[in-house]
This record gives C-alpha cells, structure tokens and sequence, in this order.
C-alpha cells in the first residue's frame, strides 16, 4: 500500500504558482509511481513544473529534450565507438581499450535510473518523436531497467524517478501511451491567476502598472493574425523591460501606446501584424 503522505508531499514552489487539481495530479502520480503527461500551449508551465517539483521536494533534475531525429537508445546510453578506435591505433589514453564499458556512457533515461538519489526525469515535447519511440520509452519506465546489447549487461534503477512527460498536442500520441500515463492539460491562466503568478515575480509592483499591462496582454493575444501569441515568459520578460525604462508610464498603455512590442512577439510577420493593428486596440 502507497504512503498516504506521498498524496500531499508537493505544494508548490517559490516562483511556481500552483492550481490544486494539478497538485492533486502531481501527488497521485508520484504515489502510484506512474508518469505525469501535460498538455497545454506553450507558455503555461508544463517544462516549469518538473523544476518547481525538483525544487520544492530537494531532487535532482534531468532533462530529456526530445528531438524528432532522436532514437530511443540515445535517451539511454550511448557507445562511442570512435573515441575506442582512436585510442586502440594511438594508444595514449588511460582507458582500458579492452574493456567496451569504458566507453559506454548513460543518456539521461539512463542517468537517472543510475542516480543514486531519487530524480525528477522531464521528457519535453514528447510529441516530436514517433510513435514507437514514445511506446517502448513507457516500456522502459514500465520495467525501470534496459540493457546494453554490447556488453550484455542490464541496467536497473537505482531509485524510480518522477517522470514528467510533456506535449504540446502537435501530434497525436498513441492509445497505449495515454493508457499508460496519468494526465492533465494545463489551461493558460486566467487574469486572476496570472496576477498571481505576476505577483510572485514582481511583489512591489504598483497596483496601477499590474492591472494595466496584464489587461494590455490579454488584449494583445486576441489581435487576429497572430500566429504565436505572446504567453507567460514574454510577459513577464515585458514587464521587466517596462521597469527598467525610467521613462515609461502606465497610463500610457491606457492611451494605445505599447512600447517593446519585439518582447511579447518573438516571430517578424507577428510583429508587423502586432504593431500595424494595435494603433485600432
């Protein structure tokens, strides 16, 4: 039977506003030890999550930044067979040639079954791999041990890590990745919401300048032709430069004025449209 503790362990992070459904997520998961996949647009939290959670529970954290030409054994090991044929023909290294493990080295599914201590493993953007990628990846995390075929030996976890998967739904995962995960969507904050997140960054930010630049951003992210809306980082990224402009008032957000607009729209057809169309906000 699972620690009853194990369902209340996460509470948040010190720059990580927490919602309670995705607390209760976070916890069930880690209890029942089985993996975490969010889903959300980018810019609402998910690749923060796993780094407010290794954070507030004292874990190492590993990052698996999944790329779409990456094969499964390169999150697990790889073997550098050059460096051993370099060192067999000139014969100045202090490897033992012989010995194939000497140049074996763990991928980062592989550092953290080999971690002495629990770690948080995060799998970003699971949906640029292919389909058997991500199904023999959930194999792997299943049995919590793969082997090395080139020196027949298997590797076992030391500790189960917390496994955080993300995805941005560019592509469909299968049926028996989703069966085999827990899962929750990360809806973009709301204002409410995001004037708490805004609040943790920026504790003595004027009340007038909060209201007026998170009201200015909503109104930004609704501009039609916008191809990548401005999220949560850009923001915050905006705010910092509106501070740091000691000529900058708020009330002139108010009048249509909207400087820095290249911090909030990181995309050069999004600017021209953003900076043609917020003259008619």
């Amino acid at each position: 039977m699972k620690d009853i503790d194990a369902f209340n362990r996460f509470k948040g992070a010190s720059k990580y506003v927490l919602d309670h459904e995705l607390a209760k997520i976070v916890n069930v998961s880690m209890a029942l030890e089985m993996p975490l996949l969010l889903k959300g647009e980018p810019g609402t939290g998910k690749t923060m999550l796993a780094h407010a959670i290794a954070e507030n529970l004292n874990m190492p954290l590993i990052v698996l930044n999944v790329k779409s030409s990456m094969k499964l054994i390169d999150a697990l090991y790889q073997y550098d067979t050059l460096t051993r044929l370099n060192d067999s023909r000139f014969g100045d290294s202090s490897r033992n040639v012989a010995d194939i493990e000497e140049y074996i080295r763990m991928g980062k599914i592989g550092q953290a079954f080999m971690a002495d201590t629990r770690t948080v493993l995060l799998i970003d953007e699971i949906d640029k791999a292919d389909t058997d990628f991500q199904d023999d990846m959930l194999d792997i995390l299943d049995q919590m041990q793969f082997d090395i075929m080139e020196v027949d030996k298997t590797i076992s976890a030391k500790n189960r890590p917390v496994v955080v998967i993300t995805s941005n739904a560019k592509k469909d995962l299968s049926d028996p990745f989703l069966g085999r995960c827990n899962f929750h969507h990360i809806a973009f904050p709301d204002a409410e919401m995001m004037q708490r997140i805004i609040t943790v960054h920026f504790p003595n930010l004027e009340e007038e300048m909060m209201s007026t630049c998170i009201s200015t951003f909503y109104r930004l992210r609704q501009l039609d032709g916008v191809e990548k809306k401005p999220a949560t980082r850009e923001l915050i990224n905006w705010i910092r430069a509106l501070k740091a402009d000691p000529h900058f008032k708020a009330s002139s957000l108010q009048k249509g004025e909207i400087p820095y607009l290249g911090v909030l729209f990181k995309k050069s057809l999004d600017l021209k449209s953003a900076s043609r169309l917020v003259g008619r906000m």
